[in-house]
This record gives structure tokens, sequence and C-alpha cells, in this order.
């Protein structure tokens, strides 16, 4: 991207702002327009400046992350924007939730500085970004709950047998690059069926994808 990554950080504890804050704008290719403390002046401030990404953690006074996530990327926004949602292991099911409210990704407070970075990068670039090592933990703990009480819906997908199997093993938490290796094709035949597979069932992302394959029992 020419121009600098425009992050807003919404986070009530000032210290891990502070820390977000110094991490992002020592990159020359990222840029901090703007902070908060809770989930309403989150949702206030990306509305006036318009950031790339808006990196939400989820606890937060007056509203919490997410709720402003809906309001800034849910369903019938208008302009959605970009979320990346931070969150500690103990709450796998607010970060499911978040996803369904529209976040782009999350990652765990606990993610190194680099990750954070990628994290962001690839948000704003229009992908989405599920932490492989918790994505399957974190949707499967609540697969039984999100799939649907009828038998076979997997029949009216209108996915080829190709198409499902690479929307399963998106599900999985892999990487192009890992399907690929799975299924001894290559990474740019995985975009086009990532790509085809988005378009076919109306999905935004990948995170939609996983949120999709769990709640049409496509995987256990």
């Amino acid at each position: 991207m020419s121009t600098p990554v425009r992050v807003v950080i919404c986070d009530d504890q000032v210290l891990i702002r502070t820390g977000l804050a110094t991490i992002i704008d020592a990159q020359p290719d990222l840029e901090v327009v703007g902070e908060c403390g809770d989930g309403q002046a989150g949702v206030d401030l990306a509305r006036e400046l318009r950031p790339d990404v808006v990196v939400m953690d989820i606890r937060m006074p007056v509203l919490d992350g997410l709720e402003a996530t809906r309001l800034l990327a849910g369903a019938g926004v208008e302009h959605p924007v970009k979320v990346l949602v931070v969150t500690t292991f103990n709450l796998d099911e607010y970060v499911y939730e978040a996803l369904r409210a529209g976040a782009s990704g999350f990652l765990l407070k606990d993610a190194p500085p680099d990750r954070l970075l990628h994290g962001i990068r690839t948000v704003a670039m229009g992908a989405a970004l599920l932490d492989p090592d918790v994505t399957r933990r974190l949707v499967g703990r609540y697969a039984a709950r999100i799939r649907p009480a009828e038998a076979g819906a997997a029949r009216d997908i209108p996915l080829t047998p190709r198409e499902m199997e690479v929307l399963r093993l998106i599900a999985d938490g892999l990487s192009n690059s890992e399907i690929a290796a799975s299924l001894v094709i290559s990474p740019e035949t995985v975009k086009t069926f990532v790509s085809r597979i988005l378009t076919k069932l109306n999905l935004r992302d990948r995170v939609q994808a996983v949120v999709f394959a769990y709640r049409h029992g496509l995987v256990t």
C-alpha cells in the first residue's frame, strides 16, 4: 500500500492501548490515527476517521466490543469498517460472536508483536485473519450450538465436491499454502477456489466461510 495503513485502537486498558500504539507506530507502513477506551467511543471515532482497521478489545465499558463490531462491520452496515478483534484464551465464545458480528479476524492478546502487525496488514488488504492455533478449538467448541438441527443441510450448498473440500480445510484453519500442500495443487489454484466459494455463498471473507461451514455441519 502506498500510504500507511490507518489504525484506530479501542481498548479500555491504558497500558495495553499505549503498548499497541507504540508497536504499530514504529512501522513505516502503519499509523495510529486514534485511540479510545470504550466501544461507543470506538464506533464514533471509526465513523469519524474512517480508518483502514480498528483493533478492538471485547470487554469494555459503555458498549462492549461485540456490539461495537456489529455497528461498524455487521450485516446491513452501508460502509463497513474492518475490525481486528483481540482477546484472551478464556473468552472463546465472545470471539466467536465477534466473528459473527462482522469482525475480519481475531488475535490473542499474548500474540507476539509480529503476529499483531501481520494481522493488521492482512485485514487492511481485505483478507481475513484466523489464528490457526485456536480457530478449530474456538469454533469447534460451539459447533453443536451453531449447527442447524435439520439433517442433510449440506445437500443444498451450491459448491462442487472440490470446492466443498477446500471449504472444509478453510474451516480447519489451514492457510492457502497449507491447503495447496494438502490437496497437491498450486497456491494460485487454491486462491481461485476460495474466491469461487466466497462468491457462490455470498460470503465476505474466510472468517464467514468458517462460520458457514460449522453452521451447515460440514466439519465436526
